[in-house]
């Protein structure tokens, strides 16, 4: 039976039929839809660039004229080239709203998870910068919910510095309702707070210098505690070996104490948290405290899920992107180019990762590049 007949692309396609051209109609020979189609098809199989996925459209110029209507051929590179550049990022994610939503409703009948983690962080492709035309490198912050294996979100800022202003930008752009969000010490700002409260969702903040009078008071509360045997507080020990190292982790967690110093100006403010990790590895100990602000209730075993699920975005996402899409080695240099590139490398990551089975995502997405069928019923989630 011939591909085309078992697995179409029309759930796909209609994604993008709202999406503006911004090109000249004069000599446009390729519609916008199968430009962009194509392109997500070569990411998945492996290609890092509009070189590469030109190049793999047209060693695949059998398989693409099966499920594409592709009467001009095949697209160059400068056809994808131009298209990636063109394209508004914030135009181009908004079509993946509708898509993304399935695959989170999917994702949460496989799971049973109703109240995800979504950790908040921002990951900088290190080569992408270009200083003759004054471009620094690209740091994205996205949006990860670790359970799912999902990339829900992405907004870029010139620099980390500048996610203070863009994690509340990219909070309007996902459903966080019912959610846990957890966002590191930069993030931990009174208006972020406010805005994932008002957005019906939960926060667990992480606490440093940059919250000075709060951080200082939440470690004397937290030892108090400690020292005289709280029975508020509630407590979880987690061990952990593996690669040569073993680790516990001991979490704590507290209600606000009456009188907090600066506890009254965060919306919300419920907990309070500590998680203290002691590590051995080659014969050395590390051992390090976080603290922590909280709106969840109390419940140690959630507010230590929570802490493991935005340590999930380092190793499910940022470490795939750097070593199975090569982020960090990126050298495109183009704003709007990069960053419709960074989106369709993160949601191609979550479209493998919903596939199911033992292999690694590395493996899957070599699997793209091998079969076709394969390629396909990852794109389109026939078989998860």
């Amino acid at each position: 039976m011939a591909l085309e007949k078992q697995i179409t692309l029309d759930e796909v396609i209609i994604h993008f039929q709202e999406l503006e051209d911004s090109r000249s109609t004069i000599n446009r020979r390729h519609s916008l839809v199968n430009v962009i189609v194509i392109a997500l098809l070569a990411v998945l199989a492996g290609a890092s660039g509009p070189t590469a996925i030109a190049r793999w459209a047209a060693l695949k110029e059998e398989f693409l004229v099966k499920v594409l209507d592709l009467t001009n051929g095949i697209p160059s590179k400068d056809v994808f080239r131009r298209v990636l550049m063109t394209l508004q990022p914030a135009a181009f994610q908004a079509c993946f709203v509708n898509w993304m939503n399935a695959l989170r409703g999917d994702a949460v009948a496989e799971t049973g998870i109703e109240q995800p983690i979504l950790a908040v962080d921002g990951k900088t492709d290190r080569h992408s910068h270009d200083r003759a035309k004054g471009l620094g490198a690209l740091h994205a912050v996205t949006v990860w919910a670790s359970e799912y294996g999902l990339s829900l979100g992405q907004v870029a800022c010139a620099e980390k510095s500048n996610e203070i202003t863009a994690i509340p930008e990219i909070l309007k752009m996902v459903d966080i309702r019912g959610a846990i969000i957890t966002i590191d010490a930069m993030g931990t700002q009174k208006a972020i707070a406010e805005e994932i409260i008002d957005g019906g969702a939960d926060y667990v903040l992480a606490l440093k210098g940059n919250q000075g009078t709060l951080h200082q008071a939440v470690i004397a509360a937290i030892d108090e505690a400690i020292e005289g045997d709280s029975a508020e507080a509630e407590k979880l020990v987690t061990s952990e070996t593996g690669h040569g190292r073993e680790e516990t982790r001991t979490y704590i967690q507290l209600p606000v104490p009456k009188g907090l110093a600066g506890s009254l100006v965060w919306k919300g403010l419920t907990s309070i948290g500590l998680v203290l990790s002691s590590c051995h590895r080659d014969g050395k100990k590390k051992v390090e405290a976080r603290y922590y602000i909280s709106s969840l209730g109390m419940d140690v075993e959630q507010f230590a899920r929570a802490v493991r699920g935005h340590w999930g975005i380092e190793n499910g996402c940022h470490w795939s992107l750097d070593m199975t899409f090569g982020a960090d080695a990126s050298r495109i240099r183009e704003k709007h180019l990069r960053e419709n590139f960074a989106w369709m490398s993160r949601f191609t990551l979550s479209l493998l990762k919903q596939r199911q089975g033992r292999d690694s995502v590395a493996m899957r997405r070599r699997s793209c590049g091998w079969s076709e069928k394969f390629l396909m019923e990852v794109l389109t989630g026939s078989t998860r």
